[in-house]
């Protein structure tokens, strides 16, 4: 078989991808988690203390979950173990753990790592419960996903959440100084061009180090600049999930900024969202929401200017009806702000919920036949058109119940005259009670 090999000019081992070469060997090894790793991170403390806990490891692709883990079964002197979620099920767990009950019967600890653990259910995290408890594993769990959305809160109060950070410029240029001194030269790329490839992974370390190899293959006549490495290399769709924490983080970075009158940084978030792939209208549908939530009647306009938006859009599609959403963002953000209309909302849906089924008082109730207006419906009613100011101020609640003020403008754009105006109608119904 061997000589098969040879003859194929093949090797009778695979050769090991860039990004597995380079894999760290001690923790000191491992860029972009000092915040966890070194001296004063929680994980530092628990090596420098000679203690290990159960973690789950939560952050993006490309971080160093895997390297983690089995770098500190290494430190720990643990028999490694390692599952994927999505490949394994209850025979595998099982199998995983009476591996680890008879290393524990030898005097032998075992560090169980399992990939993607979110994946399971939550009969399945429950399983890991009495051997996490008893010691008979030290879990390790690795999730790119919140895990207080998608971790059983029992498994959790077991294990110490360490989020770890996408790998910024500085972690991205420690590898390409490893990559360069294990590969013996420089990569056939202009500065500029390493500020770029960097920029393309998106803070996954993996991904740039496949970039790197990728770019080590080129044998062009002269280093690549930007542009050329751009036409060269695909560029990777930033990391979102339209339906994960991470479409949630996005939007609500959009509506914060939109609620703080930031329009660039409410672009920015908006753009990130459509160069994911979120839909238009969804974004739309919420820029909607902004304008009755935290513009209101500061500026009437804004609801009607991100209802066109969204018609525009329909109408247009993409590319072109994304500038209208554009439009609107920016509208949006640069409006007065007055979230009184939304808390008077909050407030009336409170006190309809409280009182019940009170009736309205009779005067204000409509008297179509005869036995009801002897009952008094409509009875000294005042139709406000007809009054010498065309303002009434008669009590339109149910009868026994205190007068509420929901609605209290706070004085931005439109709101402004409103305030006024409400102020001048609550002196005359007072006028009027006080005359009564």
């Amino acid at each position: 078989m061997t000589d098969l090999f040879q003859a194929a000019g093949l090797e009778a081992e695979a050769p090991r991808p860039l990004a597995d070469r380079l894999r760290p060997e001690t923790l000191d090894e491992v860029v972009g988690q000092d915040h966890l790793l070194g001296p004063d991170g929680p994980i530092g403390r628990m090596i420098r203390q000679g203690r290990l806990a159960s973690l789950i490891l939560w952050g993006p692709p490309g971080t160093g979950k895997t390297t983690i883990a089995r770098l500190l079964a290494k430190h720990a002197d643990l028999e490694f173990e390692q599952l994927s979620a999505i490949f394994s099920g209850v025979k595998d767990l099982r199998a995983a753990f009476e591996r680890a009950e008879q290393k524990r019967a030898m005097g032998r600890g075992t560090l169980l790592f399992v990939d993607e653990i979110h994946r399971f259910n939550r009969a399945q995290q429950d399983g890991f419960l009495p051997f996490v408890e008893r010691g008979v594993v030290t879990l390790v769990g690795a999730t790119t996903e919140n895990p207080s959305f998608e971790l059983n809160g029992a498994l959790l109060s077991r294990c110490q959440v360490m989020v770890l950070k996408r790998l910024d410029e500085a972690a991205m240029e420690k590898l390409a100084r490893r990559a360069e001194a294990h590969l013996g030269k420089p990569p056939p790329l202009t500065p500029d061009a390493q500020v770029a490839l960097a920029a393309m992974a998106d803070g996954d370390g993996r991904y740039f180090l496949n970039l790197l190899e990728e770019v080590y293959s080129w044998t062009p006549a002269a280093p690549l600049d930007a542009k050329a490495l751009m036409s060269a290399l695909q560029k990777r769709a930033p990391a979102y999930d339209k339906d994960r924490e991470e479409h949630y983080n996005l939007i609500s970075a959009l509506h914060k900024a939109v609620r703080g009158s930031d329009p660039d940084a409410a672009l920015y978030w908006f753009a990130r969202m459509l160069e994911g792939g979120e839909d238009p209208l969804y974004l739309a549908r919420r820029m909607v929401r902004m304008a009755s939530e935290d513009v209101g009647l500061a500026d009437p306009t804004a609801l009607m200017i991100c209802n066109e938006a969204a018609a525009a859009y329909e109408r247009l599609g993409s590319p072109e009806g994304e500038l209208a959403l554009a439009q609107a963002v920016i509208h949006l953000a640069t409006a007065p702000k007055s979230n009184a209309a939304y808390v008077a909302f909050g407030a009336a849906r409170r006190v309809a919920r409280e009182t019940g089924s009170l009736m309205p008082p009779a005067h204000i109730l409509n008297a179509p036949t005869k036995m009801m207006k002897s009952l008094g419906y409509g009875a000294g009613y005042e139709y406000d058109p007809d009054t010498e100011t065309g303002f009434s101020g008669q009590n339109y609640f149910p009868d026994g119940m205190e007068r509420q003020t929901f609605y209290q403008p706070k004085g931005a754009g439109r709101e402004g005259p409103i305030r006024e105006k409400l102020e001048q109608w609550a002196r005359a119904r007072r006028e009027k009670a006080a005359k009564s």
